[in-house]
């Protein structure tokens, strides 16, 4: 948590920005995993957490716009509820740390909603992605579930991405903070990537060291030596020399502040002269790319550059021909390619994406691409001083996709089908880091990470 006053002056700007009306943001509850009883380790809503601090279940919190308050709004427990959870802070004793002086049950939330429907007030709300918050929208607020997301305030969702874009030098010390335990997690995993060793043992010694420094994971690792599925969450498969494994991985602080790493690691210590060519281009292109983040610049000629970078090495290896910049016009390069180079990251792993990317990664006269590849760039807005970003090029060889785009002939004026073979079985190379916008350019966020082809080997044989 943060000194008090700073989520006061938090809750005064969204009330500048949104102008009147009522404020209404959820608190998350705790969810059963297969009773209700045994709950998913609960993780506060990420908003409310900007706003209010609490990071405990049941509450909700009102912003009165136009009377200049704030209420905090739960139930302190009972005996009967310390029995199995020990002393808990009262409701009252939660507000002050945040700064607020008026608490309330939670009965008294809808009382307080309708009185202000009656009145004609406007009730802002963000767009829920919990379930359980769609119910509890539709009892405060008389709607349909279906109309739930056509009632959500724009106005809302605008400010709160407008305030927690840009983050403080507090903000960034939390971030640096789990980028310093993602660095032991990774020297970690590099010295554990032997061959006869399954993935989840690799797993194993990255979550005991999350543990061991009192933070919790981001996000569910990714831990595979077939890093060509983008998204691989399966840790069963045994680790063979000549083997590459992409590891993404992070941890939240206890403040909830993210990090997100990715390095790929040669199981066994040593890539082979051809994962060593496919790692120094995605090293080439991180660094490119890295190197053009300042104020000013649209993050989507970001992610072009890392796309040239990856073309131009791509036709000096064989594997791709024609005009570069036509190739990538035509988004040859996502065959190699196919995501977009990074997204926000703080409070969440992709900061805000659950207010909405048409919000947080994009700007007015900025529309997503329906390209192939380009289509999945999260964040491709002006950056900003103070915006934390990934930067995660990579390159990947997914037989399934090389499959069906040489049986369309797709692209085929600017990809070589017949050299592509020769890297079918190459699998997938991503690195990535956290970069912090600048006055004046950027920042590479945390203590480094072993990211050379040397420095990678040096600590993969400790």
């Amino acid at each position: 948590m943060f000194d008090p006053a700073i989520y006061r002056d938090r809750r005064n700007r969204l009330k500048k920005d949104v102008g009147s009306g009522l404020i209404l943001l959820l608190g998350n509850d705790e969810v059963g995993m297969n009773y209700a009883a045994n709950t998913y380790h609960f993780r506060q809503d990420s908003t409310f957490l900007y706003f209010f601090a609490v990071d405990l279940p049941g509450l909700a919190a009102l912003i009165d716009v136009d009377q200049n308050t704030d209420t905090l709004f739960g139930d302190d427990l009972t005996v009967a509820d310390i029995v199995w959870t020990g002393p808990q802070p009262t409701i009252a004793d939660q507000g002050k740390a945040a700064a607020v002086a008026a608490t309330a049950p939670m009965a008294e939330l809808e009382t307080r909603i309708a009185a202000a429907i009656a009145g004609g007030r406007r009730v802002h709300f963000l767009k829920p992605y919990r379930p359980e918050h769609t119910l509890k929208i539709t009892a405060l607020l008389g709607l349909k579930p279906t109309m739930v997301a056509s009632y959500r305030s724009e106005a809302l969702h605008k400010a709160v991405v407008a305030q927690r874009n840009i983050k403080s030098a507090g903000e960034v010390a939390e971030i640096e903070q789990a980028i310093g335990v993602s660095r032991q997690m990774y020297l970690a995993a590099m010295a554990a990537a032997k061959p006869g060793k399954y993935e989840y043992e690799v797993v194993a010694e990255i979550i005991r060291v999350a543990k061991a420094n009192g933070h919790d994971l981001s996000f569910p690792i990714i831990c595979s030596v077939h890093g060509e599925t983008l998204h691989n969450h399966h840790h069963g498969n045994l680790m063979q020399q000549g083997d590459v494994m992409v590891l993404d991985s992070g941890v939240e602080t206890p403040g909830k502040y993210a990090s997100d790493i990715t390095r790929t690691i040669p199981v066994g210590g040593t890539f082979t002269p051809q994962q060593r060519q496919i790692y120094e281009m995605v090293l080439r292109a991180q660094l490119a790319a890295i190197k053009a983040i300042k104020p000013g610049v649209q993050y989507r000629d970001v992610h072009l550059l890392a796309a040239r970078s990856f073309a131009t090495d791509l036709k000096a290896a064989g594997l791709m021909k024609g005009d570069i910049d036509e190739a990538v016009a035509a988004g040859a390069h996502a065959m190699f390619f196919p995501h977009g180079l990074g997204h926000m990251i703080g409070l969440d792993v992709h900061d805000l994406e659950n207010i909405g990317e048409q919000y947080v990664g994009y700007e007015p006269g900025l529309e997503r691409s329906a390209q192939f590849g380009l289509g999945y760039l999260r964040l491709a807005r002006t950056l900003k001083p103070g915006f934390v970003l990934t930067v995660e090029p990579g390159l990947y060889f997914i037989p399934q996709l090389i499959d069906q785009w040489k049986a369309e002939k797709r692209n085929a004026s600017f990809i070589n089908y017949r050299e592509v073979e020769k890297f079918r079985n190459a699998r997938g190379f991503r690195i990535e880091d956290d970069v912090l916008v600048t006055k004046s350019g950027n920042r590479v966020l945390g203590p480094p990470i072993p990211k050379t082809v040397a420095d990678v080997e040096a600590a993969c044989k400790g």
